[in-house]
Parts: structure tokens; C-alpha cells; sequence
């Protein structure tokens, strides 16, 4: 691409976002003086750090809507979140999923401690060297923190690049070698954010607005958006359990994951129905639900059991108890289920 038509693709795409972009996202006005009040002693950098894992697979909506402001009144300093409990974390991380993001933050935030005084480093070779950041969030946190020109690709930066140069499978260095030859070095930050709006709207995975995009006379892909990039197929694999909400003197049995994606978060026991210690023919049948993970499909049945003796392996705990620990998305949903058929627990 010629560097006149950069210029002007450059031109084009930051009037587009100085009209159309996300600018009033919290994290993007993080040591501005129009920043919300609740948010002004919070460190820029520390900010976008905490906004740029929680987007990790998850959407702006939830993150904006239940999990950013609640998470920054609980950890408002990287000092206090290397300090947290993890248990603290997990349970303030409750419902975003992917809970190894919440325990590299930590990690990360000891870090930043123990390696980099206290703050979080400026370059992206430093900030890689943290726990949980990748290629993408440490281009991002340099630029959207520091304002470095680097350049980086996330989901939506992906498809607007795969579809500008009409690339179907690209690799991550032929996308970054993409994204480096646009790059507006004069102001990165709004670029940046501006590609990131422009997947995330005009030229989104199922509906691409070619028409009103301000790329569209530099795209060569344009006629047919939808074979740029070609999608993976995925399969989900579907799986049938039971699981038992095992009662014994007001309280109710629980196990600690120890596995690695979900080490630290708490369970109702649940097995395949054929290796179920549990005969569910002695249990009250509640309700049927479905919960999906990134391979698998899985459908539940809901028993609960009123045991005449505390079963060995399990925690035991109260209702109390249970709304403060940190429930897996699974189990939580099963409580939420089950106090609905039940009406108190």
C-alpha cells in the first residue's frame, strides 16, 4: 500500500472515531479530567491492565456491567491485589470465567512488585515477561497506557486486517506485519482503539456494513467479507452428569478444584451418571440445566440428598458460607437453580 493512501486510510479511520468511537468507555478516560470520580485515584496504567484481561474473551457489556468497578473498589492498587487472598479474587472474579486470568493477575501484580518497584513496566519485552500477558496485551497496555506506537491484534483487529488485505489465514506475523504498515505513529492510541471499535461494529463477524465503514475504498475484500478470515470449525463435545446437592445438618458438601484452569473455586460434587457414588434413585430430582465450556456441552441434573452421615472427602458448609466462597460458574448456577425449587435452603 502506497503512503499516500495510508495517510489517507489513516485520516479517514480517526474522523470515523472521533465520530463514532467508544471514547467514553471508563478504562479509555482513566487519568483524564473527565474521568468518573470513583475511578480517579486510580492509576492509569493499573486501569487499563485490569480492563485488558477481564476483555480477554469476554465481552465489553459483561465486564462494563458487572465485573470493572466492583473489582477496582475491592483492588484499587496493584500493591492490594499481589496482597489479596486469592480466594478474595476469585470470588470477586465470579461469573467472568477463565479464572487463570484472575490468578496470572495476581501473579502479575507480584511481579510488578518484587521486579519493577511497584508499577507496572513500560515496554512491551517487560510487560511480556509477566504472568498472563501475551503479545496483544502487552502491545496493548504500552499503548493505551503509555502511549507507545506499537502495534498489536486482537479479535476485532484480526478481521478488519484479514479483510483490508484479503487474508483468509493469516498467521499472527502476517497480521502484525499489516497492522505495523498502518500504523498512525503520530497518535496510536486513537488508532488503536479505533481499529478495536471498527471490528467490534461496521465490520463485525456477521454483518459487515461495508458501506458506512471508512476503510471501505482501501479494503480488498469488501465484496466478499465473509470469506475473511475463513472461521474455524469448533466442536463441542456433549457430556450428561448428575449432579448432587449432598445436605448434612444444614450444611451442604463441596469440593475444592484442583485443576489447573479451576484450581481454588468450590463444586457441588457432580459425576457421570455410571460412575456416580451416588444413587440418584435415593435422591429428589430438582431440575435439569445446561452449561458450556470452550469443548464441551454439558447437560446436569440437579439432586439434592439429605445424608444420615457427613460423607468423608467434602467440605461442609452453610448457605452463608456458601454465597461467599468463590462457586464455579457451573455450581453457582445449580444454587441459583435449586433455592428457586427449594425457596430457602
Amino acid at each position: 500500500m502506497q503512503k499516500e493512501k495510508i495517510k489517507k486510510l489513516q485520516q479517514n479511520l480517526l474522523q470515523w472515531y472521533r465520530q463514532n468511537g467508544r471514547e467514553n468507555l471508563p478504562w479509555r478516560r482513566l487519568g483524564r479530567e473527565d474521568c468518573e470520580p470513583c475511578l480517579r485515584h486510580i492509576d492509569r496504567a493499573y486501569g487499563v491492565f485490569v480492563s485488558e484481561i477481564m476483555l480477554q474473551q469476554t465481552q465489553v457489556k459483561t465486564v462494563l456491567e458487572r465485573f470493572y468497578y466492583p473489582f477496582l473498589r475491592e483492588f484499587p492498587t496493584l500493591k492490594s491485589l499481589a496482597r489479596a487472598d486469592e480466594g478474595r479474587i476469585l470470588k470477586a472474579w465470579q461469573g467472568l470465567g477463565y479464572y487463570h486470568r484472575a490468578r496470572n493477575l495476581k501473579r502479575a501484580a507480584q511481579q510488578c512488585l518484587s521486579l519493577f518497584g511497584g508499577a507496572l513496566p513500560r515496554s512491551k519485552k517487560e510487560l511480556l515477561s509477566l504472568a498472563g500477558v501475551g503479545d496483544y496485551t502487552a502491545g496493548a497496555i504500552a499503548c493505551f497506557a503509555y502511549g507507545e506506537a506499537v502495534s498489536f491484534t486482537d479479535g476485532n483487529i484480526r478481521r478488519v486486517l484479514s479483510r483490508l488485505f484479503a487474508l483468509k489465514n493469516p498467521t499472527q506475523k502476517q497480521l502484525l506485519a499489516r497492522a505495523d504498515l498502518i500504523l498512525n505513529a503520530q497518535n496510536p492510541l486513537h488508532h488503536n482503539q479505533a481499529l478495536m471499535d471498527l471490528g467490534a461494529s461496521l465490520c463485525s463477524a456477521q454483518n459487515a456494513r461495508c458501506e458506512s465503514c471508512p476503510l471501505c475504498e482501501f479494503c480488498r475484500g469488501k465484496d466478499t467479507p465473509q470469506n475473511y478470515p475463513q472461521r474455524k470449525k469448533t466442536y463441542q463435545e456433549k457430556l450428561k452428569f448428575h449432579l448432587f446437592i449432598l445436605e448434612f445438618e444444614r450444611k451442604f458438601a463441596l469440593l475444592q478444584s484442583q485443576k489447573r484452569l479451576h484450581a481454588g473455586l468450590y463444586n457441588f460434587p457432580f459425576f457421570a451418571p455410571q460412575n456416580s457414588p451416588f444413587d440418584a434413585k435415593h435422591a429428589r430430582h430438582i431440575a435439569s440445566f445446561k452449561h458450556s465450556y470452550t469443548q464441551f456441552k454439558l447437560e446436569l441434573e440437579i439432586y439434592h440428598q439429605v445424608l444420615a452421615k457427613k460423607e468423608r472427602g467434602y467440605l461442609f458448609k452453610t448457605e452463608e458460607e456458601c454465597e461467599n466462597l468463590a462457586l464455579s460458574g457451573l455450581s453457582l448456577k445449580a444454587l441459583k437453580i435449586f433455592k428457586k425449587h427449594n425457596h430457602a435452603l
